[in-house]
């Protein structure tokens, strides 16, 4: 197969969790006889360092001519004080709206050779964590208008408009309900139906979507209440598929109950290609250029993108169990050090993690 990506590895510890992941898709490429066509292109601030803008025309151009797109991480404190407009992460939202990314796929996995790391009671970690948000990426509240800051009555006013279509609610909807098929067949949507129209619209809809999936079954939660349940009991999730603001939260608050946000991968999806796949944490800028950082989320968005954009599920589950390897052996980088372990820095777990699937 030909396998076409851009690598977009952007700011701090980008970098260097990047170069772990190409030698991960090299060494998965060569051992299954793949071609592998990677390019490169700048986001966030090292693209507002070299051009002045977070997201360059010559970018989208690039990965308009990809199959995958694979995301390091962008921002940093270097680019706090420029103008709003142009932020890093603005980059990051352009992408997405760019290519119709609508649906982002948040897995938040406890791997039970991580079980001490979790901030949960172990009565509550013995139920096992396993569970998928779907994230709406590209309308409500982020990309709603009217927006902006304005005075009236001679005080400064700012306001955001949360507003969906029930086209962009059932797309999202129907990607969750695919997926739970492929999973446990449960799908809890999360709203604010009691005091947000916008939330009535969702629940609505959604409601309509459950019709085409008879064998899947569908519960609503509010917000305020999901967000409870998920340190209360996070075993009682199997999908959860909400707004982009709601789900913005919920995603990482399912994450850093796994123990370390250096564990997650993601993939933001719509109906063609490109899509993106970007580990979930930041891009920890005082630890970047230090060999310190975690590329396992990067690593394990690679086996995403390998399952999602190509179909290659016997190549995406070697990289898995590789992971799974290197950590059973008790290798682990700092943020999931635990006593007794073997602490290693972002490069050798790299060349743990490669030679894992050799072997």
């Amino acid at each position: 197969m030909n396998m076409k990506i851009c690598v977009l590895a952007g700011d701090g510890i980008g970098q260097e969790i990047m170069v772990q992941a190409e030698k991960v898709m090299n060494k998965v490429c060569d051992q299954y006889q793949h071609d592998l066509e990677i390019s490169y292109g700048l986001i966030g601030g090292a693209a507002i360092d070299q051009t002045g803008v977070p997201l360059p025309e010559e970018t989208i151009s690039t990965c308009s001519d990809v199959d995958a797109i694979l995301l390091g991480a962008v921002g940093g404190p270097k680019w706090d004080d420029i103008d709003k407009s142009i932020r890093p992460e603005k980059g990051l939202l352009g992408i997405r709206k760019e290519f119709d990314l609508f649906a982002n796929l948040r897995p938040a996995i406890l791997f039970p050779e991580l079980k001490q790391a979790s901030l949960l009671r172990p009565d509550i970690v013995s139920n096992g964590i396993d569970l998928l948000v779907v994230r709406e990426l590209t309308s409500g509240v982020y990309f709603g208008e009217p927006r902006g800051e304005e005075i009236r009555n001679g005080r400064r006013v700012a306001f955001n408009t949360m507003i969906y279509s029930e086209d962009e609610v059932r797309r999202v909807a129907r990607v969750a309900f695919d997926a739970a098929r492929k999973r446990s067949s449960k799908v809890c949507s999360v709203d604010k139906a009691n005091v947000l129209d916008v939330s009535q619209l969702w629940r609505e809809v959604v409601i309509e979507v459950a019709g085409e999936y008879p064998d899947v079954e569908l519960s609503h939660l509010y917000v305020d209440n999901a967000a409870m349940q998920l340190v209360r009991d996070p075993s009682m999730f199997d999908v959860i598929v909400t707004s982009n603001l709601f789900g913005d939260i919920l995603s990482d608050e399912a994450a850093v109950i796994t123990g370390s946000l250096g564990m997650l991968p993601s993939a933001s999806m719509g109906d063609k290609k490109p899509a993106l796949y970007e580990p979930i944490h930041g891009s920890a800028p005082d630890i970047a250029g230090k060999d310190l950082a975690n590329p396992l989320a990067t690593i394990l968005s690679v086996a995403m993108m390998l399952k999602h954009s190509f179909s290659l599920d016997a190549e995406a589950e070697i990289v898995e169990a590789a992971v799974k390897n290197v950590l059973a052996q008790g290798y682990r980088t700092g943020d999931i050090m635990s006593s007794g372990m073997k602490q290693v820095g972002c490069q050798e777990m790299g060349d743990l993690v490669v030679q894992a699937i050799q072997g």
